[in-house]
C-alpha cells in the first residue's frame, strides 16, 4: 500500500471527525456559547451546506494548480477552520470556523480520490479510493463517541484541538508522502484548456446519471438513518443508552462495505453498484417490516451500513472515468451525496409528520434507493451499448 494513501486516509479521518463529532458536543457548545439548541444546530447544517458549495467552488477555482499543492492547501484550510473553532470566543466565530473547515471537505475527497487512484495500478483504482475513504468511515464509527468522551473529560474545545492536531499530521504526511504527479495524472494541460475540459465533462449523460444515482443512493440511506434513533427506541424497544452501540454497529457496516465495495468495483464496477444499491433497497424495506424485533434490528442496521457505503468507491471512480478525469466531476459527486442527504432527511421527516410512524423513513429510503437502482441500471445499459 503506497504510504501516500495512508496520508490521504488520515486527512479523510480528520475531516470526517470534524463533521460528526459536533453531534456529541452540541449541548456543551450551546451552553458554553449561550445560544439556543436551534442556533447550535446550524453548526451542523451550516457545515453540510458549506460542503456542497465548497466542493464545486474550490475545485473550479484550483483547477489550474497541481493536485498535490491543492490538497496541501485544502488541509491547511481545514486546520485553520478547526483552530478557529477551538479558540472561538463566541458563536459567530465558532460558526465561521465550521464553515471554513467545511469548505475543504468536498474538494479534498474529490481531488484526493483522483490522486489516490493514480498511486496504484489501474486495476486497483477502486480499492485505492476505498482506502482513502476508510478514514471517513472510521470517523463515522468514532466521531460521535470521540467527541462525547473528550468533551466530557476535557471540554468541547479539547475535541477541536485534537482534530486540529490530526489535521497538522495529515498536512505533513501529504506534503512528504504524496508524489507531485501520480501515474494517472498525465501531461499537464494548459490552464484555459483544463478549465474548459472540467465543465465540458458535464455534457455527458453518463456523468449526470452517475451523480443522480449517487445522490439518490445517499438520500435513501440517510433518509432512514436520520431518524434511526427514534426507530430503535420507539419501535424496537431499545433504551436511549443502547443507541450509541447500535450506531457503532452501523459504523462497522460502513467500514466493511467500503472495503468490500472497492474490491468488487475493481472486478465489475457497474454490476457491483447495481447490486449494492439493490441490497440497500431490500435491507431498508425488510428493516421497516422487522423493526420491532431487536435481534433483526441489530443485523439489519449493520447491513444498512454495509450496502450503503459499498457503492461509494465505485461511484467515485465511475464518475471520474466517464468525466475523463475531471476533478470537478469528482467533487460534484460529493456535493450530490450531500444534496441527497438533505433530500432524504426532509422526505423522512415529512413521512413522520404525516403520522406514518417511525418506520416510515425506512420505507421512504427504500423507495428513493429503488429509483437509484433504476438510474444506475440505465447508466450501465447505456455504457454497455457504447
Amino acid at each position: 500500500m503506497p504510504s501516500g494513501l495512508i496520508a490521504l486516509a488520515l486527512g479523510g479521518f480528520g475531516i470526517g471527525l470534524t463533521e460528526f463529532l459536533i453531534a456529541g458536543l452540541l449541548p456543551q457548545v450551546a451552553s458554553s456559547l449561550a445560544v439556543s439548541e436551534a442556533a447550535a444546530g446550524w453548526l451542523i447544517s451550516g457545515y453540510a451546506l458549506s460542503v456542497a458549495i465548497g466542493a464545486i467552488a474550490l475545485t473550479a477555482a484550483t483547477t489550474r494548480l497541481p493536485r498535490k499543492q491543492v490538497l496541501v492547501g485544502l488541509v491547511a484550510l481545514f486546520v485553520i477552520g478547526n483552530l478557529l473553532s477551538a479558540l472561538a470566543p463566541n458563536y459567530q466565530v465558532m460558526l465561521l470556523g465550521r464553515v471554513v473547515a467545511a469548505l475543504c471537505h468536498g474538494s479534498f475527497f474529490g481531488i484526493g480520490s483522483l490522486v489516490a487512484r493514480g498511486l496504484v495500478a489501474p486495476e486497483r483504482k477502486s480499492r485505492a479510493v476505498a482506502v482513502m475513504f476508510a478514514g471517513l468511515t472510521l470517523a463515522n464509527v468514532l466521531g460521535v463517541p470521540f467527541g462525547a468522551l473528550v468533551g466530557e473529560r476535557w471540554g468541547w474545545r479539547a475535541a477541536f484541538w485534537a482534530v486540529t492536531a490530526i489535521g497538522v499530521l495529515a498536512l505533513a504526511g501529504i506534503a512528504a508522502l504524496v508524489p507531485a504527479r501520480p501515474t494517472e495524472a498525465g501531461p499537464a494541460p494548459t490552464p484555459a484548456a483544463d478549465l474548459r475540459a472540467q465543465f465540458r465533462a458535464f455534457r455527458s449523460w453518463q456523468v449526470w446519471l452517475t451523480l443522480t444515482a449517487t445522490g439518490l443512493g445517499y438520500g435513501g440511506m440517510f433518509g432512514a438513518f436520520s431518524y434511526i434513533a427514534y426507530t430503535f427506541t420507539e419501535v424496537g424497544g431499545f433504551s436511549s443508552a443502547d443507541v450509541a452501540w447500535l450506531l457503532m454497529v452501523y459504523g462497522v457496516g460502513l467500514v466493511a462495505g467500503n472495503l468490500i465495495g472497492g474490491r468488487a468495483a475493481d472486478q465489475d464496477r457497474d454490476r457491483a453498484l447495481v447490486l449494492a444499491l439493490l441490497g440497500l433497497t431490500v435491507t431498508l424495506a425488510v428493516f421497516g417490516l422487522l423493526a420491532a424485533s431487536p435481534t433483526a434490528s441489530v443485523f439489519l442496521v449493520f447491513l444498512m451500513g454495509l450496502f450503503g457505503f459499498a457503492a461509494v468507491p465505485g461511484m467515485i471512480t465511475r464518475v471520474t472515468d466517464v468525466a475523463h478525469g475531471a476533478a470537478l466531476a469528482a467533487s460534484a459527486n460529493v456535493s450530490a451525496s450531500n444534496v441527497g442527504n438533505a433530500l432524504g432527511a426532509w422526505l423522512g421527516g415529512l413521512a413522520i409528520s404525516a403520522g406514518l410512524g417511525y418506520t416510515a423513513p425506512l420505507y421512504v429510503g427504500a423507495g428513493i434507493t429503488l429509483i437509484a437502482v433504476l438510474v444506475m441500471a440505465v447508466a450501465a445499459h447505456q455504457a454497455r451499448r457504447h
